[in-house]
Order: C-alpha cells, then sequence, then structure tokens
C-alpha cells in the first residue's frame, strides 16, 4: 500500500527554444523557419543590426518581411510603437535580430501580441536568444524592471558565420556575462535538493570550467572549433541553465549591481557583460569582507587575472567612473540594495554602505586570515 501525497503545483518553467538551429551558411535555414510560420513576418532590431540582416541574408528579401528599428531601448515606449507597427501589418512571427536588448525587445513584443518569435542573435554578448525573460528600460537606459515570459522562443538561429562579423569585445562580454551563472547560481541556489535545481548548478560550474579552459584560446582564433565552443556556452549553455534552475539559478549581487551602474545617467558606454563581470568581483568581494569568505577572496583573485587577460573590467576605472562623484556611487548601492533586488538572494543581508565598500576594493589585496590562539 502506498502513502497518499499532499497535491501540490511547481512553478512551471520555460527550459528552451523549442527549435535550435545552428551552423555556417544558415540564409535557407532561416529563411524556411521564418516561412513556416505564415506570409508575413515583422522583422525587430537596432538599425545596425538590421542593416547587417539585409546584407547578409538577400534572401529575405523573397518573403513579406517588414523591418522596423527596436532603438534605442526594450523601454515601454518602444515596445508601444512596435505594437503599433505591428498592428499595422498583421504578421504571423515576430523576427528578433541583434544583441540583447534587441532581442528582449522582440520578445517581449511577441509576448503581448500572443506570436510566436524567432532569434537571431548578431553577437554572442548573451543569452537573450535563449531566454524567455525580457529586461525593461527607461528611455535613457536605466533598468526599471524584468518580464518573466510564458515561453522561450519558437526557434533560435545561431549563425556562426553572423556571430564572427561582431567585434570581439562582444564575446569577452559575452564570456564575462556567462561566468556569472556560476557565481550566481551557486549561491541563489542555496542548499536545494530540487533535482532540476541540482542540474542547473552543475551545469554552471561546467559552464564555467569550459570558459576557463577555451575562452583564451576562443578569442586569439575566431571561427576555430574552441571558438565555437565558447559562443555555444555563451549563448545556448548559459540560457539552459535559467530554464533548467528557474529564479532561483538566475541573478544575484553581480546582475543587481549592473542594475544600479545604468542609473547614472552620464554612465560611459559598457556593454551588459562588462557590468555583469564587474559585479562578480563585487559580489565576491561581499562574501569576502561581511562573511570572511577567504573561498570567495582565493576566486576573486583568479577572477582578476582572468580578466585582465581578456579585457574584461576588474575596478571602476576600468569602467570609466574612476573620478565618479561619492554621490553617485551611492546612487548605484543604493538602487542595487532596494527592496526586490536581486541583491537580497544572497545568504546574508546587505545594505548599501556594505555595498559601496565592496564596488570601491574588487581589486584589494587578499589579507590571509589571522588564527586565534
Amino acid at each position: 500500500m502506498t502513502a497518499s501525497c499532499d497535491r501540490f503545483t511547481l512553478p512551471s518553467l520555460a527550459i528552451a527554444p523549442a527549435q535550435i538551429l545552428r551552423g555556417t551558411a544558415m540564409e535557407e535555414s532561416l529563411v524556411e523557419v521564418i516561412s513556416r510560420w505564415g506570409p508575413r513576418s515583422l522583422g525587430v532590431g537596432g538599425d545596425r543590426s538590421l542593416a547587417l540582416c539585409r546584407q547578409h541574408y538577400p534572401s529575405l528579401s523573397r518573403l513579406d518581411l517588414h523591418w522596423v528599428s527596436s532603438a534605442p531601448d526594450c523601454s515601454e515606449s518602444v515596445i508601444d510603437r512596435l505594437r503599433i507597427s505591428a498592428q499595422d501589418w498583421d504578421p504571423q512571427v515576430i523576427l528578433g535580430v541583434g544583441g540583447g536588448k534587441a532581442l528582449d525587445t522582440a520578445k517581449l513584443l511577441a509576448h503581448h501580441l500572443g506570436l510566436p518569435v524567432i532569434t537571431l542573435p548578431t553577437s554572442a554578448a548573451t543569452c537573450a536568444a535563449w531566454t524567455a525573460l525580457s529586461n525593461v528600460y527607461s528611455e535613457s537606459g536605466a533598468f526599471r524592471y524584468d518580464v518573466a515570459l510564458t515561453q522561450c522562443p519558437q526557434a533560435l538561429v545561431l549563425d556562426y558565420d553572423l556571430i564572427q562579423t561582431a567585434p570581439r569585445r562582444t564575446l569577452v562580454a559575452g564570456i564575462g556575462d556567462a561566468l556569472a551563472k556560476w557565481y550566481e547560481a551557486s549561491v541563489s541556489s542555496g542548499h536545494s535538493n530540487e533535482t532540476l535545481i541540482i542540474g542547473a548548478v552543475q551545469q554552471a560550474r561546467i559552464l564555467r570550467d569550459i570558459l576557463f579552459q577555451q575562452a583564451g584560446i576562443a578569442l586569439e582564433q575566431p571561427g576555430s572549433d574552441p571558438w565555437r565552443q565558447v559562443v555555444d556556452a555563451v549563448v545556448l549553455m548559459a540560457g539552459v541553465i535559467g530554464g533548467l534552475g528557474g529564479a532561483q539559478c538566475r541573478t544575484v549581487a553581480a546582475h543587481a549591481v549592473h542594475n544600479g551602474l545604468t542609473q547614472l545617467a552620464q554612465y560611459p558606454k559598457t556593454l551588459h557583460g562588462e557590468k555583469v563581470a564587474y559585479g562578480i568581483l563585487v559580489q565576491l568581494r561581499l562574501e569576502e569582507t561581511v562573511l570572511g569568505n577567504q573561498l570567495a577572496a582565493t576566486a576573486r583573485q583568479q577572477l582578476l587575472k582572468i580578466y585582465q587577460d581578456m579585457g574584461l573590467p576588474c575596478s571602476l576605472a576600468d569602467l570609466g567612473l574612476g573620478q565618479s562623484a561619492l554621490a553617485d556611487l551611492e546612487q548605484v548601492a543604493t538602487f542595487a540594495c532596494l527592496p526586490g533586488s536581486d541583491i537580497h538572494h544572497l545568504p546574508f543581508p546587505v545594505d548599501p554602505t556594505q555595498l559601496l565598500g565592496a564596488m570601491v576594493s574588487t581589486t584589494a589585496p587578499v589579507v590571509a586570515a589571522i588564527a586565534t590562539p
């Protein structure tokens, strides 16, 4: 006789795109997957990405495909404007083209319209092409909130030829963003005994190891096998982790710091993954200073060497904020510590003063703990 169980429902998971197409010379595959959804489609992306797409895939001219710009950000006003364009065009599918913000815009637009979305990343700077999540910003580019979408894209087209046209800096930033999966998921998951969360955390560790081993070679040899492995790790594998682990394996202090940095009106232009990479160091520094965690101190020193080799920012100065006014840095720390911020997924409380102290000391040398008799 088996024991009866109480009825319960776990949160739903949007784990992966329904279809992933990857390779080189992907023009016909892209045309076919767009055509499958209906006669009319709407292409959404930044101005440069849309121009690049039309140049790289001339066969798209055969389709009844209308192009609209998502510039300048994934903001409420841009979404409202695009909804009007979509209503006028009446598409059956949305094609998102570009980097993280453009893809987030396309996904959110499709979500509002109840349409399928196909993502075509033009760089390996984030895993936005994979995820069921869109970040919404203000008109000036300040982070406001994120939206959990009901499903991942219907198709993700990863064209290595197209990715290779992007600046080296975008892949470096993508590596920084992907590394956060381990440093954040290993903390936010706590001591969970849920199978999928355990699997997601282990995947995050493997992702970190792949990047540690292959990133240097990949950056030196674009188009090589190691380069493709790193692109897959950043765009695909990082997305798997968020899909499997759900909210418990996503963002903590590193992304909270990113969100805070976007609040500065005069902030020098940096990429998402560059800010997140710096945020990882801040998170480790918090674990080090608040908890006295020497393993975090060791991990921070390890990352500093890797960052220096790749060109990721190690300090506020590297982000162009070395001469920032104290009030500006306090604004960043205060926003990052607001109620509901990802930073509160840390297993210890953090206030703005502690966070500011970590932000200004990411490159501090490790001081060995002194044993007391």
